[in-house]
């Protein structure tokens, strides 16, 4: 499982990406997340939710309340904004920098 410290500064672009392909909600990124990662990395509500917070605050998503979930509470709705797929793209660039660095000084070891 990958540790929560390494890749904490790229949750926002996590989560950037999967709104890419559409609005969600929080539950739902969760479980992608999971998912897609085989569950190697499985991030926590609170970080989740942070990550929401800032997102919108920065204008890179805007939220919607959706209707009554089976009795329940009411879900929010997350989607991205054209300010978003604009960081998202920057983030996307930074990592591939990121990579090429790392990938200078991460060796296998004979």
């Amino acid at each position: 499982m990958i540790s929560s410290d390494v890749i904490r500064g790229y949750n926002d672009t996590i989560i950037l990406c999967l709104l890419l392909e559409g609005e969600s909600y929080g539950y739902e990124i969760s479980k992608q997340i999971s998912a897609r990662s085989e569950g190697k990395y499985i991030i926590k509500e609170t970080t989740l939710y942070s990550a929401f917070t800032r997102l919108e605050k920065n204008g890179f998503i805007v939220s919607r309340q959706g209707g009554d979930e089976s009795g329940g509470k009411r879900r929010t709705y997350y989607s991205i904004t054209q300010e978003g797929r604009q960081y998202y793209a920057e983030k996307r660039e930074e990592w591939n920098l990121t990579k090429e660095v790392i990938n200078i000084f991460i060796k296998e070891i004979e």
